[in-house]
């Protein structure tokens, strides 16, 4: 039970520090780098590309799919073979909306167990850490994490048991060490509201 409840803890902790974490003393969250609507080819190193939704603080009114289009194509063709979504439920359910001009939902459940949904053939990552639709937010990333993010992690988790600070009780301390960083800024995309 112990380490069920520790595992959910930092997986919680890791999720957030690798969406929004300064780099001091957790790892660096990719919306923590300086987003640009810089190309790659022009973007200084270290950056990220958005694209604009093209409505401060949501999507357009006509056509909404065809920004999260625009997002999908800014990612070079390699990165897009592996390549997800990242947002929260709440950008999640207003984008589960969204149909073609023939009524069709862009969103796609899972027919198969153990399958990801998905959003024009990519799978989504809810990661509640991401911010809301508002005005100048980063609240969409796609892209290819595995190439453009790198986790290091060291393998055990030290806890250390204290049955004498705190009587009768007995305290754990949990001791993770992880870190992470963009290492490729070509690999991730954000849109911007």
């Amino acid at each position: 039970w112990l380490s069920n409840e520790i595992a959910m803890e930092f997986a919680k902790a890791e999720g957030s520090a690798f969406v929004n974490g300064n780099g001091t003393n957790r790892p660096k969250g990719f919306l923590t780098y300086t987003a640009t609507s810089e190309t790659d080819a022009i973007r200084a190193f270290g950056s990220l590309q958005y694209v604009p939704s093209g409505a401060a603080g949501s999507f357009l009114a006509s056509n909404p799919q065809d920004k999260l289009i625009d997002l999908v194509q800014a990612l070079k063709a390699p990165y897009r073979q592996g390549a997800a979504f990242v947002m929260n439920s709440a950008t999640l359910a207003r984008i589960r909306k969204f149909k073609t001009a023939d009524g069709a939902f862009l969103w796609q459940p899972s027919m198969i167990a153990e399958q990801p949904a998905t959003l024009l053939g990519y799978p989504v990552v809810e990661a509640e850490d991401m911010p809301d639709i508002a005005t100048d937010s980063l609240s969409i990333a796609f892209g290819n994490f595995q190439a453009g993010y790198v986790i290091a992690e060291r393998n055990e988790t030290n806890i250390l048991r204290d049955p004498f600070s705190n009587k009768p009780f007995v305290s754990f301390y949990a001791v993770k060490r992880i870190g992470g960083a963009v290492t490729n800024s070509e690999a991730i995309k954000l849109m911007k509201f």
